[in-house]
């Protein structure tokens, strides 16, 4: 099984190659990208049986990039890779068109079984999710969730949106979440990439038009 990995931390790279080291009769890494343009060209040239994506690149997010490399070539498979342990994340994965969604913690041989599992045509999720991605699903199906859950948003993203509705400033906001700023801009970011905005003025009103408040 031919992988290439995406990820703009040398060290994690290094890792997930020790890591699958063991495991060379049934994996082998034959390409490295660092962000999504050396991606693209790379996993074009290779043409890899899967491409293993950090969630999160800088200056660009792993989802982004997971379209736009299945724009590319539909039959794709990629796997995004996150420590980030949020359902959520999962469900905009899926929606990405992802084959699977790994936490990065998993074990050498973990990793390589879920792999596999992708090469013969399955979706994947970490063990440690798919329990609570099925009950927030089949909750979310029902109706029984916070806003903003059916546009992709976390609780906490909803909750900083919500704040934003009303007028509150970033500052106004983390104060009133007990956050710092930071925190607050990064959840904004979330905001925007999910709703498809680029500003609070579009969040704001996207938030209307969708009924996300009522």
């Amino acid at each position: 099984m031919r992988i290439v990995l995406v990820d703009d931390h040398e060290m994690v790279r290094q890792g997930l190659k020790s890591m699958l080291a063991p495991f060379r009769g049934r994996i082998r890494v034959v390409g490295e990208a660092v962000g999504a343009d050396d991606a693209v060209r790379v996993v074009d040239g290779l043409d890899p049986d899967i491409v293993l994506c950090d969630l999160r690149l800088q200056g660009v997010s792993g989802l982004d990039l997971c379209r736009r490399l299945i724009e590319r070539e539909p039959t794709r498979r990629v796997v995004l890779l996150s420590v980030y342990d949020d359902e959520q994340y999962v469900f905009q994965a899926l929606r990405a068109g992802a084959a699977g969604y790994l936490l990065k913690k998993i074990s050498g041989e973990e990793l390589v079984r879920h792999l596999e599992l992708v090469r013969q045509g399955e979706r994947v999720v970490d063990t440690a999710l798919a329990g609570r991605a099925i009950d927030s699903a089949a909750r979310l199906a029902s109706g029984e969730f916070w806003p903003g859950a059916r546009q992709g948003l976390t609780h906490r993203e909803s909750e900083v949106l919500a704040l934003m509705v009303t007028g509150l400033s970033n500052r106004g906001i983390a104060a009133r979440l007990v956050v710092g700023d930071e925190t607050v801009k990064s959840h904004l970011r979330a905001i925007y990439r999910k709703l498809g905005v680029s500003d609070r003025t579009g969040a704001v009103a996207a938030a209307l038009r969708e009924g996300i408040f009522r």
